[in-house]
């Protein structure tokens, strides 16, 4: 089953027909190498990037060179479904790790949506969970501490590599640098040093070859405060909690 049939029967049940035409879509895939761009900003987009292995980032990047990552793709996530429409990228996509991505056609997601009216909806809710993701990111840059929004970066992309059967256990491969996850939290390479060393040393968070370890993933979660339900998986949402962990 491919990456992306598992995330939107999250969403959704499909018949035979339903099945093969999602599966289609995870045909030709191109190779990139760990940091290579593959579309940057003010390139006319030719298509939709599906990634089918590995991670990717959305990021912005000022003249300067300093850089703030929007968000993760991982497999199964289609970059932007509209993108198409646009006539230039208004931001850049790179793959983080090596990753496998496609590029479906505008007349693909065109043919695909007018003859599937279930695809559709599925579709739908996937960028509305995009959505929702992208707000709980500003969530954490706006009120979430270090040491909270670390946390919840953790447990964000350990359910959704769980909903597309990539992580369980409380534990999945997330092979980024610290300068990366300082991109992405909006912190100093110094500071992420030091909120992972806080994570760690309470027995919440280990590293080990590239995987995060997550030994108390409710205990996690708690002092995170991270619920779920902004990705509207098939899974009940937990209840609101705070672990007794001081901030950072």
């Amino acid at each position: 089953m491919s990456p992306l049939l598992r995330k939107l029967s999250n969403f959704s049940t499909f018949d035979a027909e339903e099945t093969a035409a999602i599966e289609a879509l995870a045909s030709e895939p191109m190779l990139y190498a760990p940091r290579e761009i593959i579309i940057g900003e003010g390139e006319r987009p030719q298509g939709v990037n599906l990634v089918l292995s590995g991670f990717a980032c959305r990021y912005k990047a000022l003249p300067d060179g300093r850089r703030q990552i929007l968000g993760y793709f991982v497999p199964g996530d289609i970059c932007d479904l509209r993108v198409f429409i646009l006539e230039e990228m208004d931001h850049s996509i790179a793959a983080v790790t090596a990753a496998e991505v496609v590029v479906l056609p505008a007349e693909e997601i065109r043919g695909i949506t007018a003859r599937f009216p279930r695809i559709t909806t599925a579709l739908w809710w996937a960028t509305l969970v995009e959505e929702a993701i992208s707000r709980e990111w500003i969530l954490n840059m706006g009120r979430r501490s270090a040491g909270e929004r670390t946390a919840h970066l953790f447990c964000e992309i350990y359910h959704r590599l769980r909903a597309v059967g990539l992580a369980d256990g409380g534990r999945f491969t997330f092979p980024v640098t610290q300068p990366e996850l300082a991109d992405a939290l909006g912190l100093s390479v110094v500071h992420v040093n030091r909120t992972l060393q806080f994570l760690r040393r309470r027995g919440v968070v280990d590293f080990e070859n590239g995987e995060v370890l997550m030994p108390d993933l409710e205990a996690l979660e708690d002092y995170a405060m991270f619920n779920p339900r902004h990705l509207h998986l098939r899974e009940q949402a937990r209840p609101e909690a705070r672990a007794p962990l001081e901030t950072t």
